[in-house]
């Protein structure tokens, strides 16, 4: 392995050791078979078991039901560094996500659950396309599970209000290979965490054409606790360490509105605003003394991200095309939050455009909804432009489609 790619490639991934599971290319950007048909433009509509995660309020009036559905996430990743002839590609991964959502209506009243998957997705890329040796990997896994009550309340026939309690279990696995001295070493972590949160909801039918919904999460601190490895510690008679890491889910503000022209069409357009400039850093302590110190010198316990906070743009169309089918299509504008100085091939941030697509299919009781997503992501050439940064070209497609079925209460 030549010096200059040894240098280059730890450089940018030696401290690249922290939970950044927000970024857009590892989020889940539309929960829900049928959201995500609509380009995720949900937030006016809210009007399946879903609203408790787009728009509690939506859950008001609703007829009771069950709600499942699976997401499958396949990145497409590739990055280029003609200086020290890299040609690698990712491993095309399937990223599997089982969901489920409650809702009960009591009249004005009405109760929701949801157990499952806002954010999860993950890199793995073969060392050896990096100029290592056999034996070594780069791989980044991440999960997190939601476990929400919901409440929601219909103050008039037009005006509709909702909460959510939000429950956080975060999981987060890393793996890379380090350079010490004359060695090559294989880094490893793996932590979780929990924390808590809210998302409160607001829907108003101004007439049968047009309704208004709006959502505000709240920010989420999230003690992220586990074990890192790395073989160049044993001489420090420490192979392993303990460690702690704070991470925070941003503030998320979104308003949209649902257009009813006529009985069979409905048109729905959001804006979803991340906060991501309230994650500035991740700073890791590490119980083990030699292990803190030796990280707090080199810099290796905290991550830069200097990321900026970032407006989705969607739109969604349903048609209702029979009476027991439904189609979507949609589209979304994703912005990346960060900049090139801290983007690396473990947590890919890019500008994407997203093409969306789904049916129903309503049998009684029975609802069958299948829909899919196709993320083009915005080439990224990145110059050293700082000492974290990872030169070269970046860029990340991915493919994600969906399968629920509802069921009905009577």
């Amino acid at each position: 392995m030549s010096k200059i790619r040894t240098t280059l490639i730890s450089l940018a991934l030696i401290i690249a050791i922290s939970s950044t599971a927000f970024a857009n290319g590892l989020s889940l950007n539309s929960v829900g078979a049928r959201a995500l048909g609509m380009g995720g433009a949900f937030v006016g509509v809210a009007n399946d078991a879903t609203a408790l995660y787009w728009n509690p309020a939506g859950l008001a009036g609703q007829q009771s039901s069950i709600l499942v559905f699976g997401t499958d996430i396949i990145p497409m990743a590739t990055y280029k560094m003609d200086l020290a002839g890299i040609d690698a590609k990712v491993n095309s991964n399937h990223y599997l996500s089982p969901n489920a959502f409650f809702n009960y209506n009591m009249g004005k009243l009405s109760l929701g659950l949801g157990v499952y998957v806002p954010a999860g997705l993950g890199a793995e890329w073969n060392a050896t396309d990096f100029g290592y040796p056999e034996g070594y990997d780069f791989l980044s896994k991440i999960g997190v599970v939601n476990i929400s009550p919901a409440v929601a309340y219909q103050v008039t026939d037009k005006f509709s209000v909702g909460l959510a309690v939000n429950v956080y279990y975060a999981m987060f696995d890393m793996s890379q290979p380090v350079v010490a001295g004359a060695g090559v070493y294989q880094f490893e972590e793996s932590s979780t965490g929990l924390g808590y949160g809210a998302t409160l909801g607001l829907k108003y039918d101004l007439n049968e054409m047009f309704t208004f919904g709006a959502t505000f999460r709240t920010k989420t601190n999230v003690t992220m606790s586990g074990t890192a490895k790395n073989p160049a510690f044993a001489a420090y008679g420490a192979p392993e360490s303990e460690f702690d890491r704070d991470v925070t889910w941003p503030t998320w503000i979104a308003g949209g509105v649902a257009i009813r022209p006529n009985d069979k069409l409905t048109i729905a357009v959001d804006g979803q605003l991340s906060m991501w400039s309230e994650n500035q850093e991740l700073v890791a302590v590490f119980e083990n003394a030699a292990w803190d110190a030796a990280m707090s010198a080199g810099g290796g316990d905290t991550f830069e991200l200097k990321w900026k906070d970032a407006l989705q743009l969607r739109l969604g169309v349903e048609y209702l095309l029979s009476e027991n089918v439904v189609g979507r299509v949609g589209y979304y504008y994703d912005p990346a939050p960060a900049p090139d100085e801290t983007v690396n091939v473990l947590f890919p941030s890019s500008t994407n455009n997203v093409v969306t697509g789904g049916l129903s299919y309503k049998m009684g009781q029975m609802c069958f909804t299948g829909a899919a997503e196709y993320l083009l992501g915005a080439e990224r050439d990145i110059e050293m432009v700082a000492e974290n940064a990872m030169p070269g070209v970046h860029q990340m497609d991915v493919f994600a489609f969906s399968l629920g079925f509802t069921y009905f209460l009577k």
